[in-house]
């Protein structure tokens, strides 16, 4: 009897280390927003990167895989109608989780209050009470992130850049370089 290899595996990857960063364009696409936005919100200070920011005209952010968490669930309350007040208290909350917590946290929302559960019974609760209007997941992000991400291109702090695909400019920087 012939017996048939995984064609999926039950475990992806776990999450990357704090060390390992995400360019801009790598952040936007996972996380489903415009490089505008993420501009925005990193010169703002609602999400900044905490690999690596900004330190001058050329420099790349780099944005850990739970920074780019932070920007989807950020886009997710900005698309339900949430006041930027309330999204900076749920985005600095995220933030401070770790990514393990975060596999059993979701959010609720009645459009003004951001509420956080971690058991089927507090989702339960809320919206027995009327007051869940829209519930984000944050654990199934989690995962679709992981799954994403690991085909996606990173840096390592404390190494030099690869090659960005898409990123003209630093491979015409690398070709010159090297010349």
């Amino acid at each position: 009897m012939i017996e048939q290899g995984e064609l999926f595996p039950d475990e992806l990857p776990g999450p990357p280390g704090d060390d390992v960063g995400y360019r801009g364009p790598t952040a936007c696409a996972a996380a489903g927003i415009t490089y505008r936005q993420l501009d925005y919100w990193a010169r703002t200070g609602l999400v900044v990167p905490s690999v690596r920011g900004a330190t001058g005209s050329g420099s790349q952010r780099l944005y850990s895989f739970r920074d780019i968490l932070v920007l989807r669930v950020v886009r997710k309350l900005l698309e339900a109608g949430v006041s930027l007040q309330n999204i900076r208290s749920a985005a600095d909350h995220v933030r401070t989780r770790g990514v393990d917590d975060l596999a059993e946290l979701t959010l609720i929302s009645d459009g003004s209050t951001v509420y956080e559960c971690t058991s089927d019974d507090q989702v339960i609760d809320l919206v027995r009470g009327g007051q869940g209007v829209f519930a984000i997941a944050v654990g199934r992000a989690v995962q679709d992130m992981r799954g994403q991400l690991a085909s996606l291109p990173s840096e390592r702090l404390g190494q030099p850049p690869a090659p960005h695909p898409g990123d003209e400019l630093a491979g015409r920087r690398a070709r010159r370089d090297s010349a």
